[in-house]
């Protein structure tokens, strides 16, 4: 199957909305890894700390396979962070793992 690469960019202040939905978030990640399909999947904190604390995150990163890029973005969709108003904008492309 394929590799797509997510990336979604959080609204400024959204951290509250982020902590609220984040269960409902990584549940879905879970399901993914499961299936053995979640290469890798984190966030950007705002501010260069392994704990952004008040600062926040800017967005996220998964990289996972799909069927297709419409399965892909359909999926992104349907997270939980954008129903919550947590994401801005999300682009989903395919991705090419090359290394390690």
């Amino acid at each position: 199957m394929p590799l797509y690469a997510i990336v979604g960019t959080d609204h400024p202040d959204s951290l509250s909305n982020r902590l609220s939905v984040r269960p409902a978030h990584l549940g879905r990640l879970e399901a993914l890894k499961s299936e053995g399909r979640l290469v890798l999947a984190g966030p950007f904190p705002a501010v260069d700390a392994a704990d952004p604390g008040a600062a926040g995150f800017t967005g996220s990163l998964v990289v996972a396979e799909f069927e297709s890029l419409e399965v892909a973005r359909a999926w992104a969709e349907a997270d939980p962070y954008c129903g919550a108003g947590v994401y801005e904008s999300v682009s989903v492309k395919p991705f090419k793992h090359v290394l390690p």
